[in-house]
């Protein structure tokens, strides 16, 4: 049966005309959101198309430094549910403990999806749910992104000077508009009771390369329990491997999250013309992602204030360029660690002394430059391990063969 084809939403008047200063925010991504309450606030009209037809994301449990809170302000109080102080890492036996000077945050992901989309509408910016893009074509001095209305399947256009694509790591809008599929690795946590005497503020990270190339992690949510997870190459392994490093601590499983997390190979650059409009990427669409963490969030907001500059000052944007600078440095500092065996994590975990660890505590992961260099200054013997790990033959990340 064919669809009827709208230009009206089903429940809203009549659309704004279409200018330069109409922008269009495919699917409503932390990222995506921020950008619109930018873009809101000086005095673009912006929309927001979300395919969900309630505000309510999937669950999950996630750790970011505390320059959220600089970036979101307000916004940020909603969704913290924790703070930690303490990083202990462990490797064969051996264990090395990191104090931070500024706590990291644990954040709930639904929480400030909801949190941001709330800030969104007060800075003016409609959000319109269930709305699922479909494709996007140029038409005269503009952008039409079709959507299929999710309640009747019926098809609407919207038509905006600007789109910018926040609908994550397998974005149907980066695809439209040219942009290569991105490769992601699969990430799966299990929400578990705290082991007994573990301290709420602390993370504990454990290196088994034999398992994974990254690591596995937990972290408290709250006194009673944290999200025990792993990032890896292969889905359906990654979940049994973590299973068996449940059993193996004594840990049974709450219930588990999950979730496809994009590779950060190169810079990816955010903008194409398509006609007389531009798209525009932000987050996880753009793989906005530290590599040697796999974390995205206060990267995406970055890139998403980024985009936001560039659109409001017609031009190149400073927080892009130092978010490309930053997110270069975790992509080396990865390439070394993709290749560590076992032996290369006890000998890394051993040089970590005080004065080479007080940078660890000093500085954020988001100001890995200054980590590294730091850190290798006070311990030069770490240079001649991570060019060790550059040279071992083990695949760099985005470039494995496995499946999913």
């Amino acid at each position: 049966m064919a669809h009827e084809r709208s230009t009206h939403p089903a429940d809203s008047g009549s659309l704004p005309s279409v200018t330069p200063r109409s922008i269009a925010v495919v699917g409503g991504s932390a990222a995506g959101l921020f950008a619109s309450a930018l873009l809101a606030r000086r005095g673009f009209s912006v929309r927001v198309l979300e395919g969900l037809e309630a505000l309510e994301p999937s669950a999950r449990t996630l750790i970011v430094t505390h320059r959220m809170r600089d970036l979101l302000g307000a916004a940020a109080a909603g969704s913290v549910v924790n703070e930690i102080r303490r990083f202990e890492l462990f490797t064969d036996g051996r264990s090395a403990t990191i104090t931070l000077d500024e706590p990291d945050l644990i954040i709930e992901r639904r929480k400030l999806i909801q949190s941001l989309a709330a800030g969104a509408r007060h800075a003016g910016v409609r959000i319109e749910l269930g709305r699922r893009f479909r494709r996007l074509r140029a038409e005269g001095g503009s952008l039409v992104a079709e959507v299929e209305r999710c309640a009747d399947g019926a098809a609407e256009e919207v038509r905006a000077g600007t789109i910018i694509g926040g609908d994550g790591a397998a974005s149907r809008v980066a695809r439209e508009a040219g942009w290569p599929a991105l490769e992601t690795v699969p990430l799966v946590q299990a929400i578990v009771p705290l082991p007994k005497g573990m301290a709420a503020d602390t993370v504990r990270v454990w290196f088994v390369p034999q398992d994974t190339p990254y690591f596995y992690w937990l972290i408290p949510e709250s006194p009673e329990r944290g999200a025990l997870g792993v990032i890896g190459e292969s889905g359906p392994e990654m979940r049994q491997r973590l299973e068996r490093f449940l059993e193996k601590r004594q840990l049974d499983p709450i219930e588990f999250q999950g979730a496809r997390i994009p590779v950060y190979t190169r810079w990816i650059p955010v903008r194409r013309r398509v006609g007389q409009g531009s798209v525009y990427l932000v987050g996880d669409a753009a793989a906005q992602v530290k590599v040697s963490t796999v974390g995205g969030t206060v990267t995406g907001f970055r890139g998403a204030l980024g985009v936001a500059e560039s659109i409001a000052n017609g031009g190149p944007s400073r927080e892009l360029r130092a978010l490309h600078r930053e997110l270069a440095a975790h992509w080396l500092l990865r390439r070394s660690l993709h290749r560590f065996e076992q032996s290369d994590y006890s000998q890394l975990v051993d040089l970590l002394h005080e004065p080479a660890k007080r940078p660890l505590g000093e500085y954020t992961r988001d100001e890995a430059w200054k980590i590294l260099w730091r850190v290798c200054a006070r311990q030069p013997r770490l240079v001649l391990l991570g060019l060790r790990g550059l040279l071992l033959r083990r695949a760099a990340p985005g470039r494995t063969s496995e499946g999913d």
